[in-house]
């Protein structure tokens, strides 16, 4: 099974791989899948945390797999964790090695939301305390003027915090938005680094140019230090990593093809609860994998079978 299927999934085989790990409770599963074509090519189920040496010895079966059939790796997508650099330089030298983009703006996209929150605190840190009772003087009634208008201010950016991540707005989402944060310039700042962050993954743009962008945004936080140190993210050398598929209009930006087999697998696991062991953890994903096999031809016996019965 393992040549026949290997022999189907290099069939086409893009020169993309995606690589990933997906823990289980004790158990830890290494998958390597074509990023373009989305077949599974490889796996592995280790019943411990993953080392480097785990890491260099799966990337060897795939290098022999490759060799085998004259096959050129061109680029490898992995998430940002540590354990794929050294392997994978190592193993197939100096292969553009891109991370996900995904992972990275998710991690910049938390901060951004977490800064939100943190200023609808210091709100409710500035609402005054009234007595008990209805407000009697001018003075008591200014008060809690002050603190029905900051109230309502702490409850519009929790109701529209996405606003400050989400990617486009619309001209009436951008209004509600100037309109939630008057005010409040530290929040505005917030929105255009989110938008300054987006531009860097432009396809339009080299690696290079976006790196120039992304120096200046950083100089501009130096400038501002408490998003400085909210925003640490946009100073990880990750997210330079992130920015290599620029130079490559054929090298996926994301990690998504091995997403999509681990969604699988969690899925899998809901309904069965029974499938954790090492042994039967690997006869699933085998056979996830050779249902994936014989998807293609599946999909032609219904379309026949449709259109005769239509017809």
């Amino acid at each position: 099974m393992a040549t026949d299927f290997l022999d189907w999934a290099l069939a086409d085989f893009s020169g993309y791989v995606a690589a990933d790990e997906l823990y289980d409770g004790p158990f830890c599963m290494l998958s390597a899948v074509d990023n373009r074509r989305y077949k599974r090519m490889l796996y592995e189920v280790l019943d411990h945390a993953p080392t480097h040496d785990d890491i260099r010895a799966f990337l060897g079966r795939l290098k022999t797999a490759l060799d085998a059939r004259d096959l050129t790796l061109r680029g490898v997508t992995t998430d940002g964790s540590s354990l794929y650099p050294e392997p994978l330089r190592e193993v197939f030298g100096d292969v553009p090695h891109q991370l996900c983009e995904l992972h990275v703006l998710a991690e910049i996209v938390k901060a951004v939301v977490g800064a939100v929150a943190s200023e609808r605190k210091c709100l409710g840190a500035k609402q005054p305390k009234l007595p008990r009772g209805r407000p009697r003087t001018k003075a008591a009634q200014k008060a809690a003027r002050k603190k029905k208008r900051l109230e309502q201010k702490r409850v519009d950016l929790f109701t529209h915090r996405y606003l400050f991540v989400q990617h486009h707005l619309s001209q009436s989402e951008r209004k509600t938005f100037w309109r939630i944060t008057r005010g409040l310039p530290q929040l505005r700042m917030l929105r255009e680094i989110m938008e300054q962050v987006y531009t860097l993954f432009d396809r339009r743009c080299r690696t290079q140019t976006a790196r120039d962008k992304l120096a200046k945004l950083r100089r501009r936080l130096q400038r501002f230090k408490q998003l400085g140190e909210t925003l640490k993210k946009l100073f990880s050398p990750t997210l330079e990593k992130a920015l290599t598929f620029l130079d490559d209009k054929l090298l996926p930006s994301t990690s998504n093809a091995v997403e999509r087999g681990n969604r699988r697998y969690r899925k899998m696991q809901k309904s069965v609860y029974r499938v954790r062991t090492q042994e039967r953890i690997r006869a699933r994903i085998a056979l996830d994998m050779w249902r994936e096999a014989q998807a293609q031809g599946r999909d032609q016996t219904l379309q026949a079978l449709h259109e005769a019965r239509a017809g």
